[in-house]
């Protein structure tokens, strides 16, 4: 076999596949947790969006890293694995020689920038289609660009919170009125939330509509700030521990040896990368309504002055949570997927 092997693409395919299935309930949790206002602590974002959206809510926005982020992990495992046969041929003369630390390291650099260029825009669409939740105004809003709109509307909004204290007769005259002027579509009582995106195609047209294709890589530089040393404290730990469960006779890791290595290792590179997430998550979220941030170093500004330092470290716990299944479910994948097609590929060529 050649330096560079195509399996690892494939098997890194199946373990991020996996990964998405197991782990999307609780990165929903995770992004309302990070971007999201009034749901406290971990629990109580579970019960708040169980009771307002079902079950449902949990899977938001998962068809698109079904199909995107299994081709993402793809490429993370496929350039981490290669990365290495390349160092250590060029290193030692034998791309199967024991890998040092220095070679782990460089590896996993390489692999988490390049990730960044197919993470970021699945990311991107993911997290506004979580968030998307929150009250939305529809076309008449965005597309009305007369001289006056703005206070039209402001004097509108101001009589309407007025008439809600009074009449319900009152309040739907009121509502017609504010309708016609800006073009609403009419809503049952109650306000129900209407989402700012139909789903992930739309979601992409929109961004690139609005914001051009750098709207697309919102939130790119936390994303290397958080993935080149996450991929180092993932892969490195990974690798140890692996060797560290094997037993000496045996040439790979057991299924049940890779799903521990593979949990503990997700548990503390999604641990640690928690406060450069938080401002991934935030950068990326923003945007849905209106656009907060003007970039890494003042989300972390403002971030910092409105909430504290505690808001870095927030869904911390999930974070760590989550990365074990999923970081367990993608390993373990990739190897029993790689292993099953070199055991393929020694029965077609003895």
């Amino acid at each position: 076999m050649g330096n560079f092997q195509l399996e690892d693409f494939v098997a890194g395919w199946v373990g991020g596949a996996a990964s998405v299935i197991v782990g999307h309930p609780l990165d929903t949790v995770k992004t309302r947790l990070q971007a999201g206002q009034g749901y406290g602590n971990t629990l109580n974002c579970v019960f708040t969006v169980y009771r307002n959206e079902t079950v449902a809510g949990f899977f938001k926005g998962m068809s698109f890293p079904l199909a995107s982020i299994a081709v993402y992990s793809s490429v993370v495992f496929g350039v981490f694995s290669n990365t290495q046969r390349f160092i250590r041929q060029h290193r030692y003369g034998d791309s199967n020689h024991a890998s040092a630390v220095s070679d782990l390291v460089v590896a996993s650099m390489v692999a988490g920038f390049v990730s960044v260029g197919i993470g970021c825009p699945v990311d991107l669409v993911k997290i506004r289609l979580q968030m998307q939740t929150q009250p939305f105004i529809q076309d008449g809003l965005r597309d009305m660009g007369k001289a006056g709109f703005l206070r039209s509307w402001k004097t509108d909004c101001a009589a309407l919170c007025l008439l809600r204290l009074f009449s319900q007769t009152k309040l739907r005259y009121k509502l017609g009125q504010l309708n016609s002027n800006i073009n609403l579509k009419p809503q049952a009582a109650g306000f129900p939330v209407q989402t700012a995106y139909r789903g992930p195609v739309h979601c992409i047209s929109s961004i690139l509509r609005k914001e051009g294709l750098a709207g697309i890589y919102r939130g790119a530089g936390a994303m290397v700030l958080r993935d080149v040393p996450g991929y180092c404290l993932y892969f490195i730990p990974y690798t140890f521990l692996c060797e560290w469960f094997t037993s000496d006779g045996c040439r790979s890791p057991s299924p049940s040896s890779v799903w521990i290595a593979g949990g503990i290792a997700g548990a503390i590179s999604w641990g640690t990368a928690t406060p450069m997430d938080v401002v991934k998550s935030r950068l990326q979220a923003d945007g849905v309504h209106l656009n907060k941030y003007k970039g890494v170093i003042d989300c972390i500004s403002q971030s910092y002055h409105n909430e504290g330092l505690k808001v870095f470290f927030r869904s911390m716990t999930i974070n760590a949570v989550r990365g074990f299944p999923m970081s367990a479910a993608m390993f373990l994948g990739y190897e029993l997927s790689l292993k099953t097609i070199r055991g393929v590929q020694a029965d077609i060529n003895p």
